[in-house]
């Protein structure tokens, strides 16, 4: 049998057991030394089958640099980083190399390849090497001679338990200790004063029995008197003690000693009487002593889930022979596909109408007619695949669109009807949900006045793979060719913020942050004044020192009150607009010393400065500040509100609030400028119905249509 029970911080474990002798909930959780953060959502209390997910401190030096400064539980820094390389040469991290600089403190730089994300070399860190490791708590112990399998707050309740038990034992050691010692000291006290020592029968004793006899007589009124009976041992101690201490005897030092014995008893029983306090008192005693010396080095947070498909460097090439029906790595004299990583899954789609996804490999066979062939992102409903098919070997011709997000790996799904003879006429794959318009030729027919046909994806809706679509045509259909690129019809992406992992999400999990199109940014500004923007990737990664994040409006004015370092202290207030810019920023001030007061984005904020110290009779100041500064550059000083003390400022409800929008007058037409000619897309551009018919007919035609007769 083994037993892992993983190490606690003893601030915890102290206020755990005085919470549990008041009877209060408490939990516990893992403090290592080594640092590092924690996810202990699995920790089931420390019992077998829980999990603790253990991850080392990961920061960025610079764009290229990464810093480890804490490392997972059980792991030093060369285990680490040989994991680290391991995964470097494996292609699963670019990393061009790893610097160990640990001294008295971790240090291991991860120099980046060129051009890598540094959000995603840290998620890759993370899913590939020992930087997040998984550890599996087993809380057993020996009871009755017996294994059993405990939680931690068992074990905690049992040792507070013992503790108390020791306390009680220990007092009660004491408390037979002072009585014992108040026994003789009534006992001396007794002797000396009643004379027992000068008792002539005492002094011609013919032998030590008989002296003690006559003590034993002497002391029997007295009896009464005493804690417990009177031994013979105890009458042998009274005639040890020598006539330099008799001399020397002080009634009233050993009427005050016996005093104090008996306080000192009744403090015991009152503490046996409440051994929950005791105990109490106990635990605070050694967490006032040592706590201080033994703080919380292990962070618990909330971890992502990380996936690994999506932070691997795409470290191979993916390769299709269409003649034989095998896809690859290894096919490198084949047709080039895509970029891809050995941990990939591959979805195929065929011209019968059907798709499978199969797990990336050196080579293997997937079947001829294939369509189409990228890398499988889960749960993925941005990429839009735009169809046409047709429903059997003579049917109608339909139009569909739909997402594929999840499937069971290498089995074969439709996304026609079904029919036998189906077949796939158009198909495009749109990474962005985007709905091309087509140009549809049909077979010439004798009915037929119009053969052209112009088809837009965008008024088909996107549903399920197992729809079959509206109808397009009952007409044969002679080719389908692109007549315009479309635009997406997803709109924009909708972007929420949890403040638990401190992570972009598009699930719905924290605070919604708004819908991104492509070139809006999100701005991230921090306690310590430094602001900066970033993309919405959920792959990035954020400090925890977040004062303010949301979609970037690059017009909106932010009204700041801070005390300038630079200027004496002085409060100072600034309006102005965050830069545009990926690279940190300070709009405080570059004097660390300098402290921010206040930070608003009101459109129209007041403040209120209440006058201290040797000011204090001035009173208080309202400010405007729309009023008091204008706006400037976000390293602009500001203005100074006053050189006198101050006491405190703060923000106070704005008078004006914002109007709100309404209709305003349409402003005068302007001239319509030309829109740029888009690329003609159409094969048959420049040419009749007739010219169409004919070449598809295979007729000649002698004439030129655009000849004058």
């Amino acid at each position: 049998m083994s037993s892992k029970i993983l190490p606690h911080n003893l601030n915890e474990i102290c206020d755990a057991a005085i919470s549990y002798l008041h009877g209060e909930p408490f939990t516990l959780y893992p403090d290592f030394p080594t640092g590092g953060s924690i996810d202990v959502s699995k920790y089931n209390d420390g019992q077998r089958g829980g999990t603790l997910k253990v991850r080392a401190k990961i920061e960025k030096l610079d764009s290229k640099t990464l810093v480890i400064r804490e490392i997972p539980f059980g792991k030093t820094t060369t285990t680490l980083i040989d994991s680290i390389l391991k995964a470097i040469e494996k292609g699963k991290i670019k990393a061009r190399k790893v610097d160990d600089n640990t001294a008295a403190q971790v240090e291991i730089q991860v120099h980046l390849a060129p051009g890598v994300s540094s959000d995603k070399a840290i998620d890759a860190l993370y899913a590939f090497s020992d930087c997040e490791i998984n550890i599996s708590p087993n809380c057993c112990v020996i009871e009755d001679n017996k294994p059993k399998f405990l939680t931690l707050s068992d074990v905690l309740r049992h040792s507070t338990d013992r503790t108390m038990a020791l306390l009680r034992k220990e007092l009660e050691i004491r408390k037979h200790e002072l009585l014992e010692q108040l026994h003789f000291s009534s006992l001396e006290k007794i002797f000396i004063e009643e004379r027992i020592y000068k008792d002539r029968k005492f002094e011609q004793a013919s032998d030590m029995d008989a002296a003690c006899e006559h003590i034993d007589n002497r002391l029997t009124p007295f009896y009464p008197q005493m804690i417990r009976e009177v031994t013979k041992e105890d009458i042998l101690k009274l005639m040890e003690i020598k006539m330099a201490r008799i001399l020397k005897f002080n009634k009233d030092k050993a009427d005050e000693l016996i005093a104090k014995i008996k306080a000192e008893v009744d403090d015991i029983n009152r503490k046996l009487n409440n051994m929950v306090e005791v105990t109490s008192d106990w635990f605070k005693y050694l967490k006032e002593k040592y706590g201080a010396s033994h703080p919380r080095l292990t962070e618990i947070k909330n971890f992502d889930t990380i996936e690994a498909t999506k932070v691997v460097e795409a470290n191979e090439k993916l390769y299709i022979n269409r003649a034989d029906g095998f896809i690859g790595t290894a096919l490198k004299k084949d047709e080039f596909v895509c970029n891809c990583s050995d941990i990939d899954d591959i979805i195929i789609f065929y011209k019968e109408g059907k798709y499978k996804v199969v797990r990336v490999a050196d080579k293997i066979f997937v079947g001829k007619n294939i369509l189409h062939v990228a890398v499988f992102k889960k749960n993925d409903r941005r990429t839009v695949y735009n169809v046409v098919y047709r429903d059997g070997k003579q049917g109608k011709y339909f139009m569909k669109r739909f997402c594929v997000t999840s499937i069971t790996r290498d089995r074969e799904y439709e996304f026609t009807q079904g029919t036998p003879g189906s077949r796939v006429v158009y198909f495009t794959a749109n990474p962005n949900g985007e709905a091309e318009v087509i140009k549809v030729t049909l077979d010439p027919a004798p009915r037929l006045k119009n053969i052209f046909k112009e088809k837009d994806f965008s008024e088909v809706a996107i549903k399920s793979r197992g729809a079959k679509g509206v109808v397009m045509t009952r007409f044969n259909v002679h080719r389908i060719s692109l007549k315009s690129h479309g635009h997406s019809t997803l709109g924009g992406r909708k972007v929420w913020f949890d403040p638990d992992v401190k992570r972009l999400n598009y699930d719905n999990h924290g605070r919604l942050l708004g819908e991104f199109n492509e070139d809006d940014s999100i701005l991230v500004v921090l306690d310590n004044g430094d602001f900066y923007l970033t993309n919405f990737d959920a792959n990035n990664h954020y400090e925890d020192n977040i004062k303010i994040i949301e979609k970037f409006d690059e017009h909106k004015v932010w009204t700041a009150v801070l005390y300038d370092a630079d200027q004496q202290g002085y409060p100072y207030l600034k309006r102005f607009n965050m830069e545009a810019t990926k690279r940190k920023q300070n709009y405080v001030s570059d004097n660390p010393a300098s402290r921010l007061v206040a930070l608003t984005d009101d459109p129209h904020p007041r403040f209120l400065v209440t006058f201290g110290g040797r000011d204090a009779f001035r009173g208080t100041m309202e400010i405007d500040a729309e009023q008091f500064v204008g706006v400037k550059g976000f390293k602009a000083k500001g203005k100074r509100i006053t050189t006198w003390e101050t006491e405190s400022i703060e923000q106070l409800e704005p008078l004006e609030q914002p109007e709100p929008q309404t209709e305003t007058e349409e402003p005068e037409q302007q001239p319509e400028q030309p829109e740029a000619e888009q690329e003609n897309l159409d094969p048959d551009a420049g040419k009749s119905q007739q010219q169409v018919i004919d070449e598809i007919t295979g007729q000649l035609n002698l004439f030129n249509e655009n000849e004058d007769n």
